[in-house]
């Protein structure tokens, strides 16, 4: 852990939690619809007390236990879509992306992996960025929103939790800790959209603390020297 002491470097603009519910879809069900919440809101080894995950097989678990994004990266989407009234009003309050922490002062570029955070009396740490899925076309009424947030970097974040707690809207976001400097969130978000498979690149990634998923992606690109297959995720269906 870096020598510098405790940091305020941000804030919680909104804590929200959701329940999932049948989605857009047959058989789809999604927690994606997420309301802010008043008070202290408990956040355990898997999550924040009254949320939930419409698919665990590739949502939630204890590496994807809290899903932030940052309140300024709203204004570039209010601008790039100005004309789709649904996206207006999704974006005109936090929670648009399904997030569980709204956060004013940090975005992609300045949150780096397995940072380490105090907020409230919660400890959390960075533990991967989004890969975005289908489920925020069908939201925004864009048929290409999840490539579109995927291309942008402005993905949104996963927090683990280190030690369970309570937090809530208006909390500092105190820095405790940073490893890994030179590997922003959007560094690494970067070399997934750009379907990057440079083998130094990759094996600099491989010695990171990476959740088992990202291992397993990095790993594939470097034994394959290809990317991955999207279609399922970003579209709902195989390419």
């Amino acid at each position: 852990m870096n020598p510098q002491p405790p940091q305020s470097i941000a804030r919680l603009r909104a804590v929200l939690t959701g329940r999932a519910l049948p989605y857009t879809r047959p058989g789809s069900r999604s927690g994606i619809a997420k309301q802010e919440r008043d008070g202290p809101v408990h956040v355990g080894l898997l999550g924040l007390e009254g949320d939930e995950q419409g698919d665990p097989r590739v949502h939630g678990g204890a590496d994807k236990a809290v899903h932030c994004y940052a309140w300024p990266q709203y204004a570039p989407w209010r601008q790039e879509l100005a004309g789709n009234a649904t996206a207006q009003a999704l974006l005109a309050q936090p929670g648009a992306f399904g997030e569980n922490f709204c956060i004013d002062g940090l975005d992609e570029t300045q949150v780096c992996l397995a940072d380490q955070w105090q907020v409230g009396s919660a400890r959390l740490q960075v533990s991967q960025g989004r890969q975005p899925c289908w489920k925020l076309n069908d939201r925004f009424h864009v048929t290409d929103m999840a490539l579109r947030v995927q291309s942008s970097l402005r993905t949104g974040w996963y927090l683990r939790v280190l030690q369970a707690g309570q937090v809530q809207a208006g909390d500092p976001i105190v820095l405790l800790g940073r490893l890994w400097p030179q590997w922003p969130i959007a560094r690494l978000l970067r070399v997934i959209a750009e379907r990057d498979c440079t083998p130094d690149t990759l094996r600099e990634i491989l010695t990171l603390p990476l959740p088992p998923s990202w291992h397993k992606l990095f790993t594939r690109r470097l034994d394959n020297a290809s990317a991955e297959d999207w279609g399922s995720r970003l579209v709902g269906k195989p390419s």
